[in-house]
C-alpha cells in the first residue's frame, strides 16, 4: 500500500514523496482495528452498562439473602461476587498489564458521561474541577465511606456509592462534557489510582512525533475523550487506551515496552504533588487499613477499652446504634449493626494506617531523595508495584471469601500471596535502581537511597504477612 508522506526542503516549501507503507506490527494493527471498529465497541460498552444496571440496582431491592444463600441461586449473591470477586481485583490487574484499556473500551461511567454530553450544555470546564487533588479526596471519601456502611457485604451501599458515583458522571457529562469524559479526567474516584498503575504496564499507545510532523496541518484533530494533547503524549498515565488515536497522522501506534520503563524514565514535573500523596497515604496506608481492620485483634481490644471507659465515665452516646444505615452500618435483621463508637474507631484506625504506612513511605522518599538529590515523587514511583499488590491482595480477601462460602477452598493461595508480595517487593527495588542509575547518582547514594525505598515497601509486605497469618488461623 502506497502513502503520502510530506517533508521539508530547506527553503521552507514542503516536497511530497510516495513511499510503500512500514510493515505494522501485530498489536498496532489490533490498534488500528480499534479505531476502525468503534460501533462495535460502543456495543460492548453498552452491553456492560446494562448489567451494570442490573448488578447495582436490582439487589439493592430485594430482601437480604439468608446464610445458606448461594450465588448459583441468589442475585445478591452472584453479584457480589461479581462486583468484589472479579470485577475490581482484575480491573487493578489489567491496569498493570494493558493500561487503561478498561477505561477507554469497557467502563460503563465513561460510556455514559460520554453519551450523555454529547446533546449537553458544553459549559466550560471550570477551573475548580481541574484542581489536582480530587483524585485523593475521592480516594479517600469513598473508601472511608464504603467501611462504614459495610459497601462489600450489602447491596444497599453498593447503590449508593456506585449509583452515586455514576449519577454524578452522567451529571457532570450534560453540563460540561462536550461528548468528552470530563468526569473520568478529572473526578473519578480511581482515575488517580488508575493514573499510577497504568504507569507499569507494558502495552501503551506511542506516539512517533517526527512522523506526526511530517503530515499536514490540515488534518482534523483525534476524538480523544480524556481531552488530551495526543502529539505530546508521553505517559500512558491519563491515556484510556481506547484506540480512536491508532493510525493518526500514521504517527501513533499500540506498542510494547519493558514494564515500568515510564516509571524508570521519569523526571521532575512527571508526577504532581497530590499524585504521590495519593500513592503513599492512599494505595498504600488507607487501603491497607482498610483491608485489614476486621483482622487486627488490636482494633478490637482498643474498642472494647475504650467501650468500658465511656461507660464507667457515665458517656453512653457513643454507644448507641441508630444511625441509619446509609450513615452506618445498621442491619438488624442479621445482627450487624455499627454503634458511633464504631465508625469513630474505623476513622481513626484507616487514619492511623495512612500515617504509619504513608508517613514511613513518605520519610522514606524524601530521605532517598536528599541522599541522590533527586525529587522525592519521582523516586516514590518505584512504590507503585507494592501499592498495586496492595490492593489486588485486599480485593481479592473478598473474592476468596466468597467462594470459601461457595465450598471452594485453594490450597495454594498462602504460598501465592507469599509470591506476590515478594515479587511486588522486588520490582520496587527494580524500578528505584533503575531511576536512580539512569540519573547517575554516585554508588554509594544509590544504595542508600535505593534501600530507603526497600524499606518502605518492605513495611506493608511484614502488615500484610502478619495479616494473612491472623487470616490463616480463623
Amino acid at each position: 500500500m502506497e502513502a503520502t508522506r510530506y517533508t521539508r526542503t530547506r527553503s521552507g516549501v514542503r516536497s511530497v514523496q510516495v513511499l510503500m507503507d512500514a510493515p505494522r506490527t501485530r498489536l498496532a494493527r489490533a490498534g488500528d482495528w480499534m479505531a476502525r471498529n468503534r460501533a462495535r465497541i460502543a456495543l460492548l460498552q453498552w452491553a456492560i452498562v446494562l448489567l451494570y444496571f442490573v448488578l447495582v440496582a436490582v439487589p439493592a431491592f430485594l430482601p437480604l439473602p439468608p446464610e445458606d444463600a448461594r450465588m448459583a441461586d441468589n442475585l445478591t449473591r452472584f453479584a457480589q461476587l461479581a462486583f468484589w470477586g472479579v470485577w475490581w481485583p482484575f480491573v487493578i490487574a489489567s491496569m498493570l498489564l494493558v493500561g487503561r484499556f478498561w477505561c477507554g473500551v469497557m467502563c460503563p461511567e465513561g460510556a455514559l458521561t460520554e453519551f450523555a454530553g454529547r446533546p449537553g450544555k458544553g459549559l466550560p470546564i471550570p477551573r475548580w474541577m481541574r484542581w489536582p487533588g480530587w483524585p485523593l479526596v475521592g480516594f479517600l471519601g469513598t473508601t472511608l465511606y464504603g467501611q462504614l456502611i459495610s459497601v462489600y457485604e450489602y447491596p444497599g451501599p453498593v447503590l449508593v456509592i456506585l449509583g452515586g458515583s455514576t449519577v454524578a458522571a452522567i451529571a457532570v457529562g450534560i453540563v460540561y462534557g462536550r461528548g468528552k469524559r470530563v468526569w473520568c479526567r478529572y473526578l473519578c474516584p480511581v482515575t488517580g489510582v488508575f493514573a499510577l498503575l497504568a504507569r507499569l504496564a507494558p502495552l501503551h499507545f506511542k506516539v512517533d512525533r517526527a512522523a506526526w510532523d511530517l503530515q499536514p496541518a490540515h488534518i482534523p484533530a483525534v476524538d480523544c475523550p480524556p481531552l488530551l494533547n495526543v502529539h505530546a503524549l508521553a505517559s500512558a498515565a491519563q491515556c484510556h487506551s481506547c484506540g480512536r488515536c491508532s493510525g493518526h497522522r500514521d504517527a501513533v501506534a499500540l506498542s510494547l515496552r519493558w514494564p515500568g520503563s515510564e516509571i524508570v524514565a521519569s523526571k521532575p514535573g512527571d508526577v504532581g504533588h497530590y499524585e504521590a500523596l495519593l500513592l503513599l497515604y492512599g494505595m498504600l496506608g488507607f487501603a491497607i487499613g482498610a483491608f485489614q481492620w476486621t483482622l487486627t485483634p488490636g482494633f478490637v481490644a482498643a474498642k472494647q477499652w475504650l467501650a468500658t471507659w465511656l461507660v464507667e465515665q457515665g458517656i453512653l452516646w457513643p454507644l448507641a446504634s441508630n444511625a441509619p444505615w446509609w450513615v452506618l452500618t445498621h442491619y438488624a435483621e442479621v445482627s450487624d449493626v455499627f454503634s458511633w463508637l464504631d465508625g469513630a474507631g474505623i476513622v481513626a484506625w484507616l487514619v492511623g494506617s495512612a500515617l504509619l504506612v504513608g508517613g514511613f513511605a513518605h520519610l522514606a522518599a524524601m530521605g532517598a531523595a536528599r541522599l541522590a538529590r533527586a525529587d522525592w515523587k519521582v523516586l516514590a514511583l518505584a512504590l507503585v508495584p507494592m501499592a498495586a499488590a496492595n490492593l489486588f491482595l485486599g480485593l481479592s480477601m473478598l473474592t476468596l471469601t466468597q467462594l470459601r462460602s461457595e465450598g471452594l477452598v485453594f490450597h495454594w493461595l498462602p504460598q501465592a500471596r507469599l509470591t506476590l508480595l515478594a515479587v511486588a517487593w522486588l520490582g520496587c527495588v527494580a524500578l528505584s535502581t533503575g531511576q536512580l542509575r539512569r540519573a547517575g547518582t554516585p554508588p554509594w547514594r544509590s544504595a542508600a537511597a535505593a534501600t530507603l525505598v526497600a524499606a518502605a515497601a518492605a513495611l506493608p509486605v511484614l502488615l500484610w504477612v502478619r495479616a494473612l497469618d491472623l487470616l490463616a488461623g480463623m
